[in-house]
């Protein structure tokens, strides 16, 4: 890997990481509000539901950012975002949630090639792959 897609994969894994961290922030900021939202979406266990978005979108987005064991990261972030996707933004009447529908399948896609690359440069896990499905 030379030095430009060292960067280049580095940059790409903290811009996708930062959605999800700064998603978590603001769940923490907002506990109840959060909640109510999850309700919303008649999803049963609402608090649990809570945790989990924060575990995730926190814990698995902080190591994407700093790319420890950024596939396995990577993958639990994916199941988490196509979950969401179907759990509040499957309205295609509504254009807004056909957006965010979009948006979540096309984080997936990025979150895909850090699964079948690796986290790039400048990671924690620099150099070392997890075989997810070999």
């Amino acid at each position: 890997m030379n030095v430009r897609q060292r960067w280049v994969s580095f940059l790409g894994r903290v811009l996708l990481s930062l959605i999800f961290i700064i998603s978590g922030i603001a769940k923490i900021m907002d506990p109840a509000g959060t909640i109510a939202y999850i309700e919303s979406a008649h999803l049963p266990l609402p608090q649990v539901a809570y945790v989990v978005a924060l575990v995730v979108e926190l814990g698995l987005g902080i190591a994407l950012l700093v790319g420890f064991k950024a596939q396995l990261a990577a993958a639990g972030i994916a199941v988490f975002t196509f979950v969401t996707a179907l759990m509040f933004h499957s309205n295609m009447a509504d254009p807004m949630q056909v957006i965010m529908f979009l948006k979540n399948i096309t984080i997936i896609g990025g979150l895909l090639v850090i699964i079948a690359f690796g986290p790039g440069g400048y990671s924690i896990d620099r150099g070392k792959h997890v075989t997810l499905m070999e």
